[in-house]
């Protein structure tokens, strides 16, 4: 019985669900007057129910995270992690602020690949906005907290988007005479930052991690459910192919 509950809290009255119920029922209202916004209302619902459902959104995510896989034996002589969102004055344990979920992922692939391979971590974010904490400083703070050397950790704490990573990343490259590295990053996010790497003449190694669905999708009636997860994949996706169009132009 809790499960049917949940599913009715969750699918119609949760956003988007509630959304969609709510133009179903302006639908049905406009019919008896026969409005010519009837059409294009009937439309708009279903788009917008198209792009609520995993089915749709699943596919649109993933075709950005099937473009790369994590090499089976992965070598490099340094780690590069590039930041995905941090707070700001968060509690943590002798500091403060925390990584964002993708973030925090893309960090526990690095602490892997630093134990499988045993090379220096360059971890690249900065301050993006007056609220949000320093990406790399965090990262830094989390790293030495568990053990990892001051002297293998490398911070940029400039970057502020994708293009800045590159950039300061290569100037880091450079100065320490790294030639081998390997770039941790969401799978969703790889295609436009291997772009930006390229734009620097820069070669890295993609380890695409943080992946947001699977890559064999099975159906399952739950694909058919209206979720704010759905919603966000969507916003990712978009914004990800618009960052890739705008990297091929400029």
């Amino acid at each position: 019985m809790i499960y049917i509950i949940k599913f009715l809290y969750s699918t119609f009255i949760l956003p988007p669900g509630i959304f969609i119920l709510v133009l179903i029922f302006i639908c049905f209202k406009i019919h008896k007057f026969n409005s010519k916004f009837l059409k294009p209302l009937i439309l708009f619902t279903f788009i917008f129910y198209a792009f609520s459902i995993p089915l749709v959104t699943d596919s649109i995510i993933s075709s950005l995270e099937r473009q790369y896989s994590p090499p089976r034996n992965p070598s490099a002589d340094v780690i590069i992690m590039l930041g995905g969102g941090a707070t700001l004055d968060t509690p943590n344990l002798d500091f403060k602020g925390h990584l964002s979920g993708y973030s925090s992922n893309r960090l526990l692939t690095v602490l892997q690949l630093y134990k499988k391979l045993n090379v220096p971590i360059i971890i690249s974010g900065g301050k993006v906005f007056k609220s949000s904490g320093t990406e790399s400083k965090i990262a830094e703070n989390i790293l030495l907290s568990i053990g990892v050397p001051k002297s293998n950790i490398i911070i940029d704490d400039r970057s502020i988007n994708t293009t800045e990573n590159a950039k300061y990343t290569s100037e880091l490259l450079q100065k320490y005479g790294f030639k081998k590295p390997i770039l941790v990053t969401s799978a969703f996010h790889m295609p436009r930052a291997l772009l930006q790497f390229k734009k620097f003449k820069v070669t890295v190694t993609p380890y695409p991690t943080d992946y947001q669905t699977d890559i064999r999708k099975s159906f399952g009636t739950n694909d058919l459910i209206p979720s704010g997860d759905s919603l966000s994949k969507l916003s990712l996706g978009i914004k990800e192919y618009i960052g890739i169009f705008a990297s091929k132009v400029y």
